[in-house]
């Protein structure tokens, strides 16, 4: 499929499935124009790589854990000891990180029903004056 359909598919911008190659993330062929030719199995592996952005891994990480995924599976016998301590230095950070980010949606939450509180306590402002 040509970068347009993957992009699509994959709500990826077409820049950003090129950052992809470039960092090695992905691969694809190229047709006798030029054009880049994608295999149908790159939808899943953009959708998975999207997926360990969105949990925070950076593509340096997700580089080296790749090769250890394939179709949601981990292959055990592919992690190298680098690979399990850039893992576990980033399951530190993610949850150092989901820690700071509770604290501060438990902030958020209690100005909320204080601001709740005392608009309710307080007459609402009439619309006729």
């Amino acid at each position: 499929m040509r970068i347009g359909q993957l992009a699509e598919r994959t709500g990826a911008s077409r820049r950003l499935l090129r950052y992809y190659e470039e960092q090695g993330l992905i691969s694809s062929g190229r047709r006798p124009n030029g054009y880049r030719d994608y295999a149908e199995a790159c939808v899943d592996r953009v959708l998975q790589i999207r997926g360990l952005l969105e949990a925070g891994l950076p593509t340096r990480v997700i580089t080296q854990l790749l090769p250890c995924l394939e179709a949601g599976v981990v292959h055990v016998r592919d992690a190298t000891p680098e690979t399990i301590a850039t893992l576990e230095a980033e399951l530190d950070r993610m949850t150092a990180r989901i820690s700071c980010l509770t604290r501060n949606r438990d902030a958020v939450a209690g100005y909320l029903d204080a601001v709740r509180r005392a608009r309710g306590s307080a007459p609402e402002p009439s619309a006729t004056p």
